[in-house]
């Protein structure tokens, strides 16, 4: 080592040999990476919205029997329009990760338990500016 101005130097006479670079992860010509594939793959979905259709609605919509009283009551008719608005409600609130919900449609409003996938009470059109809905965590609109 040589001093210069009160500083340590060291002496270097050679420079380091390359380093091997391992190649068994490497792609061989024609050969395509099971990463980059699943990458173009999400690239070519929409990703940052769930997407809910008739393939994955989920299982069939049960209803209480409070909730079968006031549909009764209320003359709320649960028609195949109205039963497929809750389907796709109920689906799209799961995707949400949603649990105790109220689904608001033309006719009438849901009180739904996502988990069971079942109707906990209804209440008409008419009378929906009246009440309060308590215990829900989510709300969504199937006009």
């Amino acid at each position: 080592m040589s001093k210069v101005n009160s500083f340590l130097i060291p002496n270097v006479t050679s420079i380091p040999s390359e380093k091997k670079v391992d190649q068994s992860n490497v792609l061989k010509s024609g050969e395509k990476s099971e990463f980059k594939g699943l990458v173009d793959q999400l690239s070519n979905s929409d990703i940052r919205q769930p997407q809910v259709n008739k393939n994955n609605l989920g299982q069939d919509i049960n209803v209480s029997t409070h909730a079968m009283k006031r549909l009764q009551e209320r003359n709320i008719e649960l028609d195949g329009n109205e039963y497929m608005k809750l389907k796709e409600a109920i689906g799209k609130l799961r995707t949400k990760g949603s649990h105790d919900s109220l689904v608001i449609t033309e006719k009438a409003a849901y009180v739904v338990d996502v988990d069971k996938n079942t109707v906990v009470t209804a209440v008409d059109r008419g009378s929906m500016n009246e009440n309060v809905f308590t215990k829900i965590d989510s709300t969504i609109f199937m006009m």
